[in-house]
C-alpha cells in the first residue's frame, strides 16, 4: 500500500463523498475513484459502500481507516524528525495585523504541543494583504479574515462573525439598533491603498465620499475618532468580550477594545466575515497538513464552549 493512496482513502472517508474528496486534495474524481478501487482491489474486500448521496465506511474500512490514521501521522512525525535533525524544520505563519484572537492562543498551544522540535516564526500584516504574504512566498500557512481573490490558495473556514460599523458616539446613527449600507451611503469611509486585494477592499469599505488610507485596524479606529470616518469591523458573538463603551446590544470589535468616544452598531443585511486558514494550492508539506487540522479543533473547541459564563 502506497502513502498516497492510503491519504487518498482517508479524504474519502472523512469527506464521505468522492467529489468533496477530490476538490480538497486538487485532483479530478476519476483517478481518485481508481485509487480506491485499486486499494480495496488489494485488500481483497471492499472498503466503501457507495450510494448517489455519498460513501459510508464498511467495517474493514473503519479498520483501515484508524490503522491508515496511524501510519500516515507516524510518517508525517518522521519527515518532521529528519527535517529537523538537518536544521530545516520551521513553519512561517502570516496572521493578520491588531488580532486578538482566543482561538489562534489555542492553536499555537496544540501546535507547540504537537511539534515541540518545530521552530515556528509568526508573521504580523497589515490589512492591505489580506493573504499575510501567502502568495509573495513569505509564510507557509496563514490565519486571515476572506474575502479575498483565493486563486492558488487554499483555504477553510473556521469561523463567521457578524459586521458592525463603527461610529464615533456622539453621532446620530450610534445609538440605532442596527444600520444598513444605505444609512451610510453619504459618508466618507476609510479607503486601503492601491494595489490592495478588490474583493477584500469591496467588502470592508464603500461609501460615496472617500477618507483617510489605513493599513492596521488601529488606523481604522483613529479614523473614525478624529476624522468622524465610518468603518466596518468584525464583532464578537454574543456574550463574548461585552464591553460598556460597544454601543446597542453591548457588542464590540472582535479582538479589539473600543477607544472612549466610539461606537459599533449592527450592519444588517452583511454577510458575516470568515475567519480563515490559508495554504498554497497542492502545498503537500506535513507541517501545514498538521497546522490546517489543528487549528480546525481548536477554533471547533471555542465555538463548542458557547459565551464565557454559561452553562454547558
Amino acid at each position: 500500500m502506497e502513502l498516497r493512496t492510503l491519504r487518498y482513502f482517508v479524504t474519502v472517508a472523512e469527506e464521505s463523498h468522492f467529489g468533496r474528496a477530490a476538490a480538497r486534495l486538487h485532483m479530478s474524481q476519476p483517478p481518485l475513484s481508481r485509487a480506491v478501487k485499486k486499494l480495496e482491489a488489494d485488500v481483497g474486500t471492499p472498503l466503501l459502500l457507495r450510494s448517489p448521496t455519498g460513501t459510508t465506511l464498511t467495517p474493514v474500512g473503519r479498520v483501515l481507516l484508524e490503522e491508515a490514521r496511524g501510519l500516515l501521522d507516524h510518517a508525517d512525525r518522521l519527515r518532521e524528525r529528519v527535517a529537523a535533525a538537518a536544521g530545516t524544520a520551521r513553519l512561517d505563519v502570516g496572521i493578520l495585523g491588531d488580532s486578538a484572537d482566543p482561538g489562534a492562543g489555542r492553536l499555537a498551544e496544540a501546535f507547540r504541543t504537537r511539534h515541540p522540535g518545530i521552530e515556528l516564526r509568526v508573521r504580523d500584516t497589515d490589512l492591505t494583504d489580506p493573504t499575510c504574504g501567502l502568495r509573495a512566498g513569505r509564510v507557509d500557512v496563514a490565519l486571515t479574515r476572506g474575502p479575498f481573490d483565493e486563486t492558488g490558495v487554499s483555504v477553510r473556514e473556521l469561523r463567521s462573525d457578524p459586521v458592525g460599523v463603527v461610529l464615533r458616539a456622539d453621532d446620530p446613527l450610534a445609538g440605532a439598533g442596527s444600520l444598513t449600507r444605505a444609512d451610510l451611503a453619504k459618508r466618507p469611509w476609510f479607503q486601503f491603498p492601491p494595489g490592495t486585494d478588490p474583493l477584500w477592499q469591496g467588502y470592508w469599505s464603500g461609501g460615496a465620499g472617500e477618507g483617510p488610507v489605513v493599513r492596521v485596524v488601529r488606523e481604522c479606529l483613529h479614523a473614525v475618532l478624529w476624522s468622524g470616518t465610518v468603518g466596518l469591523m468584525p464583532l464578537a458573538a454574543e456574550g463574548h468580550g461585552r464591553s460598556a463603551t460597544a454601543g446597542p446590544g453591548g457588542r464590540r470589535p472582535f479582538g479589539h477594545d473600543l477607544p472612549p468616544g466610539l461606537a459599533v452598531v449592527p450592519l444588517a443585511g452583511m454577510p458575516p466575515s470568515r475567519v480563515l486558514v490559508a495554504w498554497n494550492e497542492g502545498d503537500t508539506n506535513p507541517l501545514v497538513r498538521s497546522f490546517v487540522a489543528l487549528a480546525a479543533a481548536a477554533y471547533r473547541v471555542q465555538a463548542a464552549a458557547g459565551p464565557p459564563g454559561e452553562a454547558g
